[in-house]
């Protein structure tokens, strides 16, 4: 087994033990989901654009991912994004479970908590670093000043977001903000449905 599969096999063994903590089995296709996701956080040009069907648990998978992303590397600061702050928060909450009931994860949990909330959370990791180890905020919120080395843009097309020219411009701009906050070496991955002919997800390779 040469290293990338170790690592793609290391995250789906994490997913199964969280499976099993609540009684489920993994199915195939989040597997191959959660392999996608190692592969676009491991492999240049690191950027990625995960759509699968309503109600195929993409976005629980996404949370196990950074939950297990926190474990490897717990210096890491991941941004969620979504269309709104409180669609984002429910992402970090899904993550802060996930680290507070993993038995792979208890090192990670601080003794006393001064950022462990439905907004942001920090795990045990080196000092120093000024960021939340996972923050969220809706996409128009303030990230100015931020920095993340993982950025998780989960449902930031939403009608809301996109059923105009104008907000799909404005949408557009702010995506656009996001290679400042990124780390050199860090990824980022869109979560979505397309909600528009004129999808922010819409490729050259469509045309």
């Amino acid at each position: 087994m040469n290293l990338s599969d170790k690592m793609e096999q290391d995250f789906c063994d994490f997913m199964d033990a969280w499976n099993n903590i609540l009684g489920l089995g993994t199915p195939e296709h989040h597997k191959k989901i959660m392999n996608f996701l190692v592969s676009i956080w491991r492999d240049v040009p690191r950027r990625g654009l995960l759509m699968a069907f309503r109600h195929s648990g993409k976005s629980t998978v996404v949370g196990i991912f950074a939950a297990c992303v926190l474990l490897v590397r717990p210096e890491t600061r991941i941004l969620i994004l979504s269309a709104e702050n409180n669609l984002a928060g429910r992402m970090v909450s899904h993550i802060r479970h996930i680290l507070e009931n993993h038995p792979m994860c208890t090192e990670l949990v601080p003794a006393v908590k001064k950022e462990w909330a439905s907004g942001r959370i920090t795990v045990n990791r080196p000092i120093g670093i000024r960021e939340p180890s996972v923050l969220c905020q809706g996409i128009h919120g303030n990230i100015t000043g931020m920095r993340a080395d993982l950025i998780i843009c989960d449902d930031i097309e939403v009608p809301n977001t996109s059923n105009t020219a104008q907000k799909r411009e404005m949408l557009r701009a702010r995506l656009r903000e996001l290679d400042f906050i990124l780390s050199p070496n860090g990824a980022m991955i869109y979560i979505g449905t397309p909600h528009t002919m004129d999808t922010i997800y819409r490729t050259h390779d469509d045309d």
